[in-house]
């Protein structure tokens, strides 16, 4: 296995997981006025992501994490809350979808295919969310 691109990915996989369970609690305390649906989601998110990056945590134990060469953080902008998560979704499986193209090693590849398909599901739970306003 290729470490060094392995630790890569690990690295933004982490900062994406990091950023997104800040970023749902952050929405889901916003969205409580005015959806308690969309508030409850975005708690659920949360609480997701964070498990995802306990276990990414644990599954890069035993390896040197380089310095993160990318941002990942959300655009928090005026938008609706519900496309700015759909955005930030999209952006993180793209990402990952990249990474799984260029990856050299078969199991780097699986992380990152997996990392997509939880971006991808996501995004679907918002998407189908959006559509029910």
């Amino acid at each position: 296995m290729n470490s060094a691109f392995e630790a890569e990915l690990y690295v933004h996989a982490i900062a994406t997981e990091r950023e997104a369970a800040r970023r749902y609690a952050e929405l889901a305390e916003r969205m409580v006025p005015q959806d308690e649906r969309a508030a409850a989601l975005f708690r659920r998110l949360a609480q997701a992501e964070a498990r995802r990056l306990a276990d990414l945590r644990r599954e890069s134990g035993g390896l040197e994490l380089p310095d993160l060469s990318a941002d990942h953080s959300w655009r928090m902008d005026g938008r609706d809350p519900l496309d700015i998560a759909l955005r930030a979704e999209k952006d993180a499986r793209a990402f990952f979808e990249h990474a799984a193209r260029t990856a050299p090693d078969p199991v780097v590849r699986a992380l990152a295919l997996e990392m997509a398909a939880a971006e991808a599901a996501h995004a679907d739970l918002l998407t189908r969310l959006a559509a029910q306003r």
